[in-house]
């Protein structure tokens, strides 16, 4: 059994942990309010004196692109994991993506934003100048997208940052304490996610190298996917390892939302209604599903099957794989990115995790860290200046953008994995990991909120009635006229 080390001096652990909460809240709420109350008399006149440059039509489309993004995190990511979860196990999922959307919706605006995109400190982070959005105004508009409000391109990043945050979850559920997951993305989303989007995207020491990134292969999805293998690591193994997801159906609604909202994500990334959005539109959904094909080809020849769960993750594989592409490659170069991504993530969950051992659950690593650093590193390889004079790769004459690549990847890895190391040292510390034996049994659903997802048994007559029990794996229970719990 786990158990916070303020046990062992009879201070109760769910009192402590009550009351650290509380007061890490408060410290988050009210610490930035000093910083906005200091520039708050100068807000109005940064609002008037900026440029009235705002296009209505690229304002419009990114509006929508920014509701997009939010869907894949609620409700595709959420129905996603939760359908691939165990029945006893599936709200707890679902609520690992729900409360880390709202969480990084508050730090965000309080302090999120203004690190990532306000200025550079070194190249390593943004300053500290728009605290609390200060200085913003109805009319602002970022250097970093000139023709829409200020507020929507704000929106849009929190959405990316949610997202990448919530994806780690994948492999630590069925396992991981639902007050350990708060305080892990309080802590990942502040010192994992907001620098390494500073470095790529806020004009940090990446981007000044050259790394390309169109919509989140670094960012996004090797951040996510290396915090989720370690993570998976020092949780260890669950004490049921097999998993046979509850709900199919599930599954791929999650899946076609999440299809549905990366339009936004990779199409939206190009911060305006044009045609390097047209050319990420037309390059993500080729990607997708030429991946879902490979993957469904590669399952077909290795189990004699070809499974519905596997065109799911070989959608999912690619797109991951073309995010950071989108906006750089051609429709041949996509094509490519996407058939080896939907091959290489196969083989990723089907062959390499059962020979290393690791109990990534839903093969958060095997997905995002693997296709994200497969597509990352093509991107280098494909990049046309024909579809973005920003980017050139190896095929159009300039090997050293390929170079450039793996070093963004490999300072991602190599930041992503220490410092969600230290991260969950921090948490063990303060709140425990892992939920005891009895109540990883029972599921975490109950033990960890007190609540099913089905509540629902049949009955005689097609009548429907609450089951009072059911089995620990989660199967419907068929009750017969001889159940006690039948009331004719």
């Amino acid at each position: 059994m786990h158990s916070s080390p303020w046990q062992a001096t009879g201070y109760p652990a769910k009192i402590f942990m009550k009351s650290f909460l509380s007061l890490l809240l408060i410290v988050c709420f009210l610490l930035p309010a000093g910083f906005a109350l200091a520039g708050e008399a100068d807000a109005p006149a940064a609002a008037v004196a900026a440029p009235l440059k705002i296009d209505s039509g690229d304002t419009a489309w990114m509006i929508v692109a920014t509701a997009l993004v939010m869907l894949m995190t609620l409700p595709g990511l959420a129905l996603f994991y939760g359908g691939l979860a165990k029945r006893k196990d599936m709200l707890n999922t679902m609520a690992m993506s729900f409360v880390t959307f709202c969480i990084v919706s508050v730090l965000w605006v309080l302090y999120g934003y203004t690190l990532t995109f306000s200025g550079d400190i070194s190249g390593i982070i943004g300053n500290a100048g728009k605290l609390l959005l200060s200085g913003v105004g109805a009319n602002s508009i970022s250097d970093l997208a000139k023709t829409i409000p200020e507020y929507i391109f704000i929106v849009y990043q929190l959405t990316f940052a949610a997202i990448t945050v919530a994806l780690a979850s994948g492999a630590y559920i069925e396992r991981m304490k639902f007050s350990a997951w708060i305080l892990f993305s309080i802590l990942w989303m502040t010192f994992a996610y907001l620098p390494v989007a500073h470095w790529v995207w806020g004009n940090g020491f990446l981007a000044r190298l050259g790394a390309l990134d169109f919509a989140g292969g670094t960012v996004v999805h090797i951040n996510a996917g290396i915090a989720a293998l370690v993570g998976a690591l020092v949780l260890g193994k669950r004490r049921q390892s097999t998993l046979i997801p509850n709900n199919l159906v599930l599954v791929v609604t999650g899946a076609g939302l999440l299809w549905f909202g990366w339009f936004g994500f990779n199409a939206g990334s190009a911060l305006a209604a044009n045609g390097l959005a047209g050319a990420a539109f037309i390059n993500t959904n080729t990607a997708t599903a030429v991946a879902a094909l490979a993957w469904m080809s590669a399952e077909w020849i290795h189990s004699k099957k070809p499974t519905v769960l596997g065109l799911a993750s070989g959608a999912v594989a690619g797109l991951v794989a073309i995010t950071p592409a989108a906006g750089f490659v051609n429709v041949s170069g996509a094509l490519f990115i996407g058939t080896a991504a939907g091959v290489v993530a196969f083989l990723s969950v089907a062959v390499m995790k059962p020979r290393l051992g690791y109990d990534d659950t839903l093969d958060a690593f095997g997905i995002h860290g693997v296709a994200g650093t497969l597509g990352a590193i093509l991107t280098g390889v494909f990049a046309d200046p024909s579809i973005n004079e920003a980017g050139r790769g190896l095929l159009y004459g300039n090997p050293a953008q390929l170079i450039t690549q793996f070093i963004a990847v490999g300072v991602t890895i190599a930041y992503s994995g220490i410092t969600t190391l230290v991260i969950f040292k921090i948490v063990k510390l303060l709140v425990g990991l892992r939920v005891d034996e009895e109540a990883e049994f029972a599921g975490l659903d109950e033990s960890e909120h007190g609540e099913r997802a089905y509540n629902l048994g049949l009955f005689p007559g097609g009548s429907v009635h609450a089951v009072p029990g059911e089995e620990a794996e989660g199967h419907p229970v068929l009750l017969s006229k001889e159940s006690p719990c039948i009331q004719e």
